[in-house]
């Protein structure tokens, strides 16, 4: 039944209200997600407040170009199933997005000029669990087949949605993934308080179910090598992530307890599907002081870990300046708003830490982490460091001045560096096809096809590490090109 509410001009009737979620005490003794399902009665209200825009830069603004105003608009009169139609027209995967997405749209919305944006995110989950709900979403496997094999090296996001395009064209697509699940970075590098794994595997089911064949535990340029892959397919896409991860080189860095962000996340989160871990390679944060080099989303993933882990401290600190609460003058809409982000994981250490006497708070700014020093076992002991502050040269370029006399320690037990990828792993597979590279150590590509003539590359291995909305455009892409190369 239509919604017969008068819910025109929306925006000047409602405020923008975020998802529910649990209780801090309740959310950090388990791992399972921390925001609440959205209601329909939730979505239907904050779909009003979209100005339906004669020039919609949220769809400007997303990579996969979501129609955000049309499934806004079916969203206020519960045409639910017209709305998943909508959305699936151009995102494979819109319960990834809705739950994982930063929202590039939401920057663009016109209403954010001089309010709070419209919540698209959180209206695309909405949409996406319904559908599930009601048996919206369902297996869509091609008429005929092509004829033509493709193998696509890896499972996360934009291996998935390349997968799924070229099987809905007719080619016969198989998914190599190294590790015993499929999902890539969802499965094992993302916790599950942001992203259960049913949600995960559901997808999965489906591809498969679509006629998608994966096989698990098998590492391209160790377990098969990579031109066997070559010689046997008509094509070969290349979607193994970003996972060469940024050092840092200073003294003490070889201390034993100093750890890799991912490292520390997929083995938390294989700890939660409940695989055994040895106890002498168990990476807990139970009791310990632990610091946490990086201030971005993965940073913020090992904060809500080691809460949840028991740390009996909790600090996350960033090399850049801290970003203001509001748009700056060089960072005027529609760009991605560059502003003070607030996650669960924060909410819940600044609530449940408590740093006594420090005078560090929970997340500082402008560091530079100087060295580590050890005790007798060569265990990380004590974390050095000292502040910075960025100017402006004569071209306007940011420099780093370290401040005199600011040099400070804390006493720490784990450090875990989450300051980034530099580029996919060299070693194996890329080493062996001899594959060209560009200047940042991604692979080199014209319309995403590499040196090696039926071999493409798609996500973070082309483009660098990114947002999980551009992997699922990369797969798209990927898919069109290699489709054009198997039929023209």
């Amino acid at each position: 039944m239509a919604n017969n509410n008068n819910d025109d001009f929306g925006f000047m009737k409602y405020n923008r209200e975020e998802i529910d979620k649990r209780s801090i005490e309740e959310r950090v003794a388990d791992f399972r997600e921390v925001k609440e399902d959205p209601t329909p009665k939730y979505a239907r209200k904050q779909a009003a407040r979209c100005m339906d825009c004669g020039t919609p830069f949220c769809n400007f603004s997303c990579p996969v170009d979501n129609l955000c105003p049309e499934w806004h608009a079916f969203v206020r009169k519960e045409e639910w199933e017209k709305a998943i139609k909508v959305l699936h027209e151009t995102n494979n995967f819109p319960d990834f997005t809705g739950r994982l997405c930063p929202a590039p749209c939401e920057g663009g919305c016109v209403l954010g000029i001089n309010d709070d944006p419209v919540a698209i995110k959180n209206i695309e989950y909405a949409i996406s669990e319904k559908a599930w709900q009601e048996g919206w979403i369902k297996p869509h496997p091609p008429e005929e087949r092509t004829g033509k094999e493709v193998a696509v090296v890896g499972s996360g996001p934009a291996g998935l949605a390349a997968a799924q395009e070229l099987n809905r064209k007719g080619h016969q697509v198989t998914v190599y993934e190294r590790d015993s699940k499929p999902g890539g970075m969802l499965a094992y590098g993302i916790p599950d308080f942001k992203i259960e794994k049913w949600v995960v595997n559901r997808r999965v089911d489906q591809l498969k179910e679509e006629g998608v064949e994966f096989i698990l535990d098998t590492e391209i340029g160790t377990d098969i090598p990579a031109q066997e892959l070559e010689e046997d397919y008509d094509a070969v896409v290349l979607a193994g992530g970003s996972r060469e991860a940024r050092d840092l080189p200073v003294y003490g860095r070889k201390l034993d307890g100093i750890h890799y962000a991912m490292d520390y996340l997929k083995q938390q989160n294989k700890r939660v599907q409940g695989q055994d871990i040895p106890e002498e390679e168990k990476i807990d944060a139970a009791g310990k002081r632990v610091i946490v080099i990086g201030g971005g989303d993965t940073g913020s993933d090992c904060v809500g870990t080691a809460v949840r882990q028991g740390a009996e401290k909790v600090y996350q600190i960033e090399l850049l300046d801290k970003p203001p609460t509001e748009r700056t003058p060089d960072n005027p809409w529609p760009r991605f708003p560059q502003t003070l982000k607030t996650s669960t994981s924060h909410e819940e250490a600044e609530n449940l830490i408590d740093t006594g006497e420090d005078e560090f708070d929970i997340r500082e700014w402008s560091v530079l982490t100087k060295r580590f020093t050890g005790d007798e076992d060569d265990h990380v002991q004590e974390y050095h460091a000292a502040q910075v502050e960025w100017k402006e040269d004569e071209n306007g370029e940011r420099e780093m001045e370290e401040i005199p006399n600011s040099e400070f320690s804390l006493p720490i037990d784990m450090v875990i560096l989450a300051v980034g990828f530099v580029h996919p792993e060299h070693d194996g597979m890329v080493d062996e096809l001899d594959l060209e590279l560009d200047d940042r150590g991604n692979i080199a590509d014209n319309n995403y096809q590499t040196n090696r003539d039926n071999v493409f590359a798609a996500g973070d291995m082309r483009r660098g590490a990114s947002l999980i909305v551009w992997a699922i455009k990369e797969g798209q892409e990927v898919a069109e090109e290699v489709d054009h190369y198997l039929t023209d």
